[in-house]
């Protein structure tokens, strides 16, 4: 990492322009992901990556340049390019930093880049083990472990120098899984800022045992049926479709520019009065935490709805500066590589009273979505199709056949309306989120919740 005076020097050269503000971020990091099937190792990989990004402001203009060569000659260079773009001067704001120090939220025991191979491994034959001896039916088994530690050093011509670690591990098991006619498969990947310590709590048996239970669930699945109907959806990655049809929309990268259906909307009633939403930050080890953002501003719990109330939206600088509103410690991106932007962290529904039995009570013909998988969304309209993993018909007010091939189509909008029972049992799931500023980790999270009435995409012939 530069020195602060070396620093100064290169803010106060960025600032010999018609630029109003300048930016540097540093980064120093190392990944490592091993791979295994069958219990057998597959690949050890491991990398290295360095660089700095530099930005400079004129009002709402910005431009960006990043490099992985950090010597004087290199950063100079890009710098006066960068200049140029906004017009060079001969004199301008002599810079002087400031450290700012803050306890890191994150605090990991057991190095995951640093552990002992043989550790690691053994993390991943345990979950293996554990799947093929859940069930006979088990075929195949693939796991993985991934691990990144990154250093950041952020500066900026108002005077701000602060650094953060950030370390997260992973670890991914799919099971493959047949009765003699169907092969289906059921995966588990859950993460966190943390260490290896993390899998003391989150073992790799139940990581793999989760996996065995999702694909035997799935051989015994007949086609979903469509049409209109009430859907419970459960907890944890359930949160998906409140990230990808509602989050993105909230945040400013497409507020600032009126490209999301909720721009111009705060203090109107955008939800259900049942509907709190959360994107919270701070929350200490959580997979999408950090200790201040991409920008150096230090993260917060912010509050998106309250009872149904659109309170405010995820900000990063240059977007507040567009929207005439501060950060909201909001900007994040996954490298120095990317110009931050706007970008949720740990994105949640907040618990509620009802129960389980009262959202199946008065069902006749539903869905309940256990377990969500990918899909799309088109953030300036809020229409998105999300495919379902593990899902159960309900009939009459029980949980019935399980099925396969169901999907959820709608908007972010009539989603958000159409919750009308929220449980109590909230619990969130990792995930990468990509946008314009690159692939960055989140949490998504909800209680179990109901939607009234929404289309289901099936397979069956009604």
């Amino acid at each position: 990492m530069l020195s602060k005076q070396h620093l100064e020097a290169l803010l106060t050269r960025c600032m010999r322009s018609n630029a109003d503000f300048a930016e540097i971020f540093e980064e120093e990091g190392s990944s490592e992901a091993i791979t295994m099937l069958n219990n057998k190792v597959e690949d050890v990989s491991r990398a290295l990556r360095g660089g700095i990004g530099i930005r400079l402001y004129e009002g709402t203009r910005s431009v960006y340049g990043y490099s992985n060569e950090t010597d004087d000659i290199s950063l100079e260079k890009m710098i006066d390019d960068l200049r140029a773009s906004l017009g060079k001067k001969e004199e301008g704001k002599q810079v002087v930093l400031r450290e700012e120090s803050y306890e890191n939220i994150n605090p990991v025991r057991i190095d995951p880049i640093e552990a002992p191979l043989k550790d690691k491994v053994d993390l991943l034959l345990r979950a293996g083990t554990a799947a093929f001896e859940e069930s006979a039916q088990v075929e195949k088994v693939s796991a993985a472990l991934s691990s990144v530690k990154q250093k950041v050093q952020i500066s900026n011509s108002n005077g701000k120098l602060v650094q953060d670690v950030r370390v997260r591990t992973r670890m991914s098991c799919s099971a493959y899984a047949s009765d003699g006619q169907d092969l289906q498969t059921g995966t588990a990947s859950p993460g966190a800022s943390m260490g290896l310590e993390f899998y003391e709590t989150t073992t790799p048996e139940q990581i793999g045992r989760e996996a065995v239970r999702v694909a035997l669930v799935l051989t015994q699945a007949k086609p979903c049926p469509s049409g209109r109907m009430p859907v419970i959806i459960d907890n944890g990655f359930g949160g998906v479709i409140f990230h990808e049809a509602c989050g993105h929309s909230l945040e400013a990268t497409a507020v600032a520019k009126n490209q999301s259906v909720f721009a111009g909307k705060l203090g109107e009633q955008i939800a259900s009065s049942k509907v709190t939403a959360v994107d919270d930050g701070t929350i200490p080890n959580a997979w999408g935490s950090q200790t201040v953002d991409d920008e150096g501003n230090l993260q917060q719990r912010r509050v998106l709805i309250r009872d149904g109330v659109l309170q405010m939206y995820m900000v990063d600088t240059l977007n507040g500066r567009r929207m005439n509103t501060a950060s909201t410690g909001s900007g994040r991106r996954q490298s120095y590589k990317f110009e931050p932007t706007s970008r949720m962290s740990n994105t949640f529904i907040e618990a509620g009273t009802d129960t389980f039995e009262d959202m199946l009570a008065g069902i006749e013909k539903g869905l309940y979505a256990k377990k969500m998988g990918g899909g799309s969304v088109n953030p300036q309209t809020g229409e998105f199709n999300f495919a379902v993993q593990e899902g159960y018909l309900i009939e009459n007010g029980k949980i019935t056949d399980p099925v396969k091939g169901a999907s959820l189509i709608g908007t972010g909008q009539e989603i958000l309306m159409n919750i009308d029972m929220v449980g109590d049992n909230l619990d969130r799931a990792q995930g990468m989120c990509g946008s314009v500023s690159g692939s960055i980790p989140t949490d998504v999270g909800q209680p179990r919740l109901r939607v009234s009435s929404i289309t289901v995409g099936g397979t069956a012939n009604e």
